[in-house]
C-alpha cells in the first residue's frame, strides 16, 4: 500500500502548479482583452446600424447618428437624434462610454467626428473609419469602416501603421500651407476636352469656416466624372484637404487639374494623369500629397 504524500512532494506539487497559473495568467489575459475589443467592435457596429434602421424608417420623423468622442475619460460614443451632433436633440442621447481597457485610437470621418444617415436610402456622407486600440497593447487595433452606401464592416488589423497598405490617388491628402477660408471657387480641368467647370465654394463652408465639404459629378465626353473635395482641418492659417476620385466601374478616367481660386489666382493642387495607375502629381499650391 502507497504511503501518503510527504511534505516535501506537498510543496514540488504546489510549486508547479503555482509556476503552471503565473504562466497561463497572461495568456488568459491576452485572450480576455482580445475577445473584449472585438465584442466593443461589434457593439459599435450594433448601433450604428440601429441608427441608420430608425433613420430609414424615419422614426420620430427624423435621422440619427453616431458621434465618437476621443477627448471624454473614457473615450465613449453617443446614438443622437438630429441632422448632425450639433443640432441634435440632446435629450434623447443614448450615450455608451468605452470600457477603460479600450480607447478611439484614430477617427477617420473628413472633418468630424460623426456619422449620420440619410432618409430612404440610409446613405451617409460622413465614410471612413474608426480605429479602437486596446491601452495595453497598442499593436492590437480593430478598424469600423462605414462606407457611403452605409454599409458598416469590421476589419481586424495587426497594427495601427499602414505601411503595408496598397495605396491609391482615388483618395489622397493634402497640406497646402496655406487657408483656404478666403477662397471662391473649385474648379476642376479636363485638357483632353477642353471643359472646365467651376464650383462656388461658399455655401460649403460651415459658419465660421473651420470645415469645408463638397461632393458632385460632371459628365465629360460621356463619362460622370465623380469627386469630393473636404477639409480635415482648417484654420486661419493652414489647410489639410482631401480629394476623393471615385474610379468604380473604370470611371473618371479622364486627366483633371484641380484648382481652388483664391485672391484671384487659380492654384493648382492636384493633376490626375489618365494612365491606368490614376498618377497624381502634387499641384504647386500643395506643400504636400500623400496617397490613402
Amino acid at each position: 500500500m502507497r504511503k501518503a504524500f510527504s511534505l516535501t512532494e506537498l510543496l514540488v506539487i504546489l510549486g508547479v502548479l503555482s509556476i503552471l497559473i503565473i504562466v497561463s495568467l497572461p495568456v488568459f489575459n491576452f485572450f480576455k482583452s482580445e475577445s473584449l475589443l472585438t465584442n466593443v467592435s461589434e457593439e459599435i457596429i450594433s448601433r450604428l446600424r440601429l441608427a441608420q434602421s430608425r433613420t430609414i424608417t424615419s422614426e420620430a420623423g427624423s435621422q440619427y447618428g453616431v458621434y465618437f468622442n476621443d477627448t471624454s475619460q473614457p473615450n465613449q460614443y453617443v446614438l443622437f437624434k438630429g441632422s448632425s451632433y450639433s443640432l441634435r436633440d440632446p435629450l434623447s442621447d443614448e450615450t455608451f462610454p468605452l470600457p477603460n481597457e479600450i480607447k478611439i485610437y484614430a477617427i477617420n470621418l473628413g472633418a468630424g467626428k460623426e456619422v449620420v444617415f440619410e432618409k430612404i436610402d440610409g446613405e451617409t456622407i460622413n465614410a471612413g473609419s474608426v480605429v479602437l486600440q486596446l491601452t495595453a497593447d497598442l499593436s492590437k487595433t480593430r478598424t469600423i469602416y462605414i462606407k457611403n452606401s452605409g454599409q458598416v464592416d469590421l476589419i481586424e488589423a495587426a497594427s495601427p501603421g499602414d505601411a503595408a497598405r496598397i495605396k491609391d490617388s482615388r483618395h489622397s491628402h493634402f497640406n497646402l500651407g496655406w487657408s483656404i477660408q478666403n477662397a471662391t471657387d473649385l474648379k476642376f480641368y479636363f485638357p483632353s476636352a477642353a471643359q472646365t467647370e467651376t464650383v462656388s465654394m461658399a455655401s460649403y463652408f460651415n459658419a465660421g469656416k473651420t470645415s469645408f465639404d463638397w461632393s458632385g459629378s460632371f459628365t465629360v465626353s460621356g463619362s460622370n466624372q465623380v469627386f469630393r473635395v473636404h477639409t480635415h482641418s482648417l484654420d486661419a492659417f493652414n489647410t489639410s484637404l482631401c480629394i476623393h476620385r471615385d474610379r468604380n466601374n473604370n470611371n473618371n478616367n479622364q486627366e483633371v487639374v484641380v484648382y481652388i481660386r483664391d485672391g484671384g489666382i487659380d492654384k493648382d493642387i492636384a493633376h490626375y494623369l489618365a494612365d491606368s495607375q490614376d498618377t497624381l502629381v502634387k499641384g504647386t499650391y500643395a506643400t504636400t500629397a500623400e496617397r490613402q
